[in-house]
């Protein structure tokens, strides 16, 4: 894959993106080979299940949380203008089957990431309280925002809360902003995408130099993520977390160094790209 930045380096000498080190001397060991973002979408070992968060969430965790001693990370979800969690439930429910508990608001207004994080809020007290299914095993530090165009949006806006490690703003809307993130962001576009332009979003990306931040462009993607292109993000998502929340060295080879596995995928990816603290 030709990428974006490559692109760019030609015609903005003030750009610079940080790859993997070159190996100075002809002895050097190469280094291994990128993971596909495509394991990731394959089905994670735990069945899913689906209940209420209180009126303002729908909670999605692995089935076999209560008798799993491990502590789960989370992602706050945030839906689309006038959209729904049901519209969603394929990325929810792949996430479950993974380890994660999933927060996702209730509304198709959750632009100001406060609906977001009273998920997150919610979990934490769950985390804590007597005779809840989450006691104990709620990852309370390894909390994700996420969120798909006015909530792509909003997970910028949660994301400058000290609660949110990492933020996954898709195709988002012009809320929150970039500058107050504190942790790594994975920005992601369509190629085709005319309710959220490209250029647009990868302009945000640009502009989010404080933290790393990566920027993929889904090959054909329109706003609505038709047919394949939904499948193609949510291993992408998947493979974010495991590497950001779960420390999965597999997962970091997806996003980061020479040769990563979004920039090997010319089928699924139209380009990739890294800000100079992505390394």
């Amino acid at each position: 894959m030709r990428s974006l930045s490559r692109r760019a380096l030609l015609a903005v000498a003030a750009l610079t993106v940080t790859a993997a080190a070159v190996p100075q001397t002809a002895i050097a060991a190469s280094p291994a080979a990128s993971t596909s973002p495509r394991v990731y979408e394959k089905a994670g070992p735990h069945k899913a299940v689906k209940a209420t968060g209180g009126p303002a969430h729908t909670l999605y965790y692995p089935a076999d949380i209560a008798s799993d001693a491990t502590e789960h990370p989370v992602l706050i979800w945030g839906n689309g203008t006038g959209a729904t969690v049901d519209q969603y439930e394929l990325l929810f429910t792949h996430l479950a089957s993974w380890g994660y508990v999933v927060a996702a608001a209730n509304t198709g207004q959750s632009g100001s990431g406060e609906e977001m994080l009273a998920g997150a809020r919610h979990l934490i007290a769950e985390n804590s309280r007597e005779g809840s299914v989450f006691r104990g095993r709620i990852a309370t530090g390894k909390i994700a925002a996420a969120g798909h165009s006015q909530g792509g949006g909003g997970a910028i806006a949660a994301g400058a809360d000290p609660l949110v490690k990492t933020t996954l703003p898709i195709m988002p809307g012009p809320q929150g902003n970039v500058n107050k993130l504190h942790g790594p962001a994975f920005f992601v576009s369509g190629q085709a995408d005319m309710v959220v332009p490209a250029f647009y979003v990868r302009g945000r990306f640009l502009a989010c130099d404080q933290v790393p931040a990566v920027y993929g462009q889904l090959k054909g993607a329109t706003h609505f993520l038709q047919g394949e292109t939904r499948y193609r993000l949510i291993g992408a998502i998947t493979a974010w977390l495991r590497y950001q929340l779960s420390g999965d060295q597999n997962a970091k080879s997806v996003f980061y160094g020479n040769g990563s596995g979004l920039d090997q995928d010319d089928d699924g990816w139209s380009a990739s790209e890294r800000n100079k603290k992505a390394v």
